[in-house]
């Protein structure tokens, strides 16, 4: 009798212990929801976006500004990005934007390099200075063969009298 009443117990505390970390990762979720909600959104489109997804990080030297609300294609089958920005940075309205990887085969994520105009974007602005992403291939493809014609260029020159 007495080790049922344990197991009882015990059972009661394990779950009322997941019931708390159920509702704290709602009320945390939430909270974020609630966060996200103040900002500005901006539009930028690029021609290819491999690895970028939604939720993908917005950053403004180093520091994490936003972050990608949706990702779409335009009729013209180019990529592009909703960024949701934070209320608190004003960025001007000849901000450009690149992608970028976290290390050599990392997350990908945006980032924003401000401009100097005295006007900021607004809630719906389009940035128009885009970079693409890089693709680790053809970073790979470039340095294979600017050593080839390295590699050829001295062939020729050793072989020439």
């Amino acid at each position: 009798m007495r080790q049922s009443v344990k197991e009882v117990v015990v059972g009661g505390v394990v779950f009322a212990a997941f019931a708390a970390i159920v509702m704290f990762s709602f009320a945390a979720r939430d909270m974020a929801e609630r966060a996200t909600e103040t900002g500005y959104d901006l539009t930028a489109t690029f021609n290819r976006i491999d690895g970028l997804v939604m939720g993908s990080p917005v950053r403004l030297g180093g520091v994490q500004v936003g972050t990608v609300k949706s990702l779409n294609l335009d009729r013209h089958f180019r990529a592009v990005a909703i960024l949701h920005v934070d209320t608190d940075v004003a960025l001007p309205a000849d901000t450009s934007i690149a992608i970028h990887t976290d290390g050599l085969f990392g997350t990908k994520y945006l980032e924003l390099e401000p401009g100097g105009d005295p006007e900021p974007f607004k809630d719906g602005d389009s940035i128009q200075f885009t970079q693409d992403a890089l693709l680790v291939g053809d970073l790979l493809d470039l340095i294979i063969a600017q050593g080839r014609a390295r590699l050829s260029a001295e062939t020729k020159d050793k072989a020439a009298p």
